[in-house]
């Protein structure tokens, strides 16, 4: 298969055979081994797999629609005996893509997913051959990282190119843009992806966190899930730094849910979200008023926004229609976007893209790819990531500390210390 936007490739078999049964499993975690592994945990459930029975790489601005086609061939070409029929069973690829338009995409289906949701487990192996369950135990731990150094960039560019943002917005060029930062991280040895990956599920157990393809971390944004017709999807924008005393951080919460600096911002996001999902429900809703999200380095303001699809829809037509929303482009979106491509000077690679899995149903869960790491491929270095939402109000030493507080959650789980 060739996409016309951008070259393809895929080694998907003709036909890849499923078997899907329930076993008993405590920590999907614990099962991974050192490398080549895949993860989506929320709260101890979620699904993780290893190996690959079939892959689809695609670049260009088709991306979506290509891997819609290439999905859509294998999963009805592929013979499924699931004992479990829930999401997340049967047959399952993992995914992620780039936030640019014209970038790449990625989809991978294990060879082996293992899944665990409200007190149920599973196990599926995938091939063009089924052959013995493998039985699973808990793998090596993982390997403590050596010591970490961290490289902030150029602060002082990022914060003017705030300001430079903050000047387009008053003239009234635009309502919100996102703008990113990076900062890099050198390891002393190639990274054990299990070690950061285990601290972040625990340490941010309310958040989804993830590996796809040496790329990780633990978004607290849900995009899209979609099962069983019920579409769903958690907008987030609107920041504070937590401090750690709770009386303070119950009066920070307040101002936060007061704050129409902040208010405006998340309409903005909440109203592109519902926008785009009108585009595939027959009927969306949402939540009255934002609600506080309180994790534990920052609190953000959120919007739950729910819908009914037809049957037959995908997931990835959902993500295709919501990526990129204004929580990480901006308000209007495509005149935001085009804004970071002239003065953002980061190439974001994956960071604030789609993220996430989908079954033989078209059901499936995708993240927006924050709080989020790219590892180099020899291992020895990632890049981190923070965006902060810039609209007329901002102040650039504010957005600096709040996108200092949204590099906390990957920082402190690649530290050597438990």
């Amino acid at each position: 298969m060739t996409n016309p936007a951008g070259p393809a490739a895929s080694d998907a078999p003709e036909r890849l055979l499923v078997r899907t049964r329930p076993v008993e499993v405590d920590d999907l975690l614990a099962l991974l081994p050192e490398r080549d592994f895949l993860a989506w945990v929320h709260d101890g459930d979620g699904i993780v797999g290893w190996g690959r029975a079939a892959s689809f790489d695609v670049d260009g601005p088709d991306r979506f629609s290509a891997a819609s086609r290439w999905w859509d061939e294998v999963r009805h070409q592929a013979v499924v005996r699931d004992e479990v029929g829930v999401a997340g069973s049967g047959l399952v690829a993992f995914g992620t893509f780039d936030f640019a338009a014209d970038g790449a995409g990625h989809l991978t289906v294990p060879e082996v997913v293992v899944g665990r949701r409200d007190g149920r487990a599973w196990i599926s192996t995938i091939g063009s051959a089924i052959g013995p369950t493998p039985e699973l135990r808990p793998t090596t731990r993982p390997e403590r990282p050596g010591p970490v150094t961290f490289d902030d960039g150029d602060v002082a560019t990022w914060t003017a190119t705030v300001a430079a943002a903050v000047e387009r917005i008053t003239a009234d060029q635009l309502d919100k843009v996102v703008l990113a930062r990076d900062c890099r991280a050198d390891f002393d040895r190639p990274l054990d992806v299990r070690w950061p990956l285990a601290r972040l599920a625990r340490d941010y157990p309310a958040c989804w966190t993830f590996h796809v393809d040496g790329f990780f971390g633990s978004t607290p944004e849900m995009l899209v899930r979609l099962e069983r017709g019920l579409v769903t999807s958690r907008v987030l924008a609107g920041t504070i730094r937590r401090t750690g005393d709770d009386a303070h951080d119950a009066a920070l919460a307040g101002s936060l849910a007061r704050s129409s600096k902040d208010l405006e911002e998340h309409e903005y996001a909440v109203r592109s979200v519902a926008d785009a999902l009108h585009a595939h429900c027959s009927a969306v809703t949402r939540s009255e008023a934002p609600f506080v999200l309180h994790l534990p380095n920052v609190m953000h303001l959120a919007t739950d926004i729910a819908g009914v699809v037809p049957d037959g829809t995908s997931v990835l037509s959902v993500v295709a229609d919501l990526h990129p929303s204004a929580a990480v482009g901006g308000t209007p979106t495509a005149e935001a976007v085009a804004l970071i491509a002239q003065i953002e000077g980061l190439d974001r690679g994956r960071y604030a893209g789609p993220v996430g899995w989908m079954d033989g149903h078209g059901d499936g869960e995708w993240g927006i790819g924050l709080r989020s790491a790219e590892l180099a491929p020899d291992g020895r270095s990632a890049r981190l990531f923070a965006g902060c939402g810039i609209v007329a109000d901002s102040v650039p030493a504010d957005e600096l500390a709040e996108s200092d507080a949204k590099l906390i959650p990957v920082r402190t789980a690649l530290s050597p210390r438990d």
